[in-house]
């Protein structure tokens, strides 16, 4: 049995420090496996996330993929210029509300995730091998219910963590 934290006693306190712990690490392991691929192709885990909604959702504002991968307003604009500047996607002013961006792929873009998106699951899909896939249902509920109780205790403004921002 190890040590209690150093001035915590709370035993709902250290249950939930030792969780984060291994959250931290499992999450680090399934990065480790995913990243290689990705650097591979000049990609972040964030501008792939970009791509592959786009992929599967069609063009969205700037604001809406923020939403969908993760991250700030600040670097989503980061994020978007990159794939601009690698020619991935393409930027259009919404006609009905010119101060809205829509991002969409472009042909070259579509190409790219098109290829890698299945290369990026099956590495995903190996990364979790350890788990047969009742228990993936049940770690899936976990983390919603985990990020939705997190999500109700923060205001709606509330920024995301620097490390959100990392990529």
């Amino acid at each position: 049995m190890s040590l209690p934290p150093v001035g915590v006693a709370d035993p709902c306190v250290i249950a939930s420090l030792q969780a984060y712990v291994k959250l931290l690490r499992a999450s680090k392991a399934v990065l480790a496996r995913v990243e290689p691929l990705l650097a591979a192709h000049g990609l972040t885990p964030t501008q792939l996330g970009v791509l592959e909604v786009i992929l599967h959702l069609g063009p969205l504002s700037q604001r809406e993929l923020g939403r969908k991968v993760l991250t700030s307003a600040g670097n989503m604009t980061d994020v978007i210029d990159k794939l601009e500047g690698r020619g991935l996607v393409c930027r259009a002013r919404m006609p009905r509300d010119r101060r809205s961006v829509q991002v969409d792929l472009t042909t070259e873009g579509r190409s790219l995730i098109e290829e890698l998106f299945p290369r990026h699951a099956e590495d995903i899909a190996h990364a979790m091998a350890g788990l047969d896939v009742a228990e993936m249902a049940q770690l899936g509920a976990l983390l919603r219910k985990l990020g939705r109780g997190i999500a109700a205790d923060e205001p709606a403004d509330a920024p995301l963590a620097a490390t959100m921002e990392a990529h």
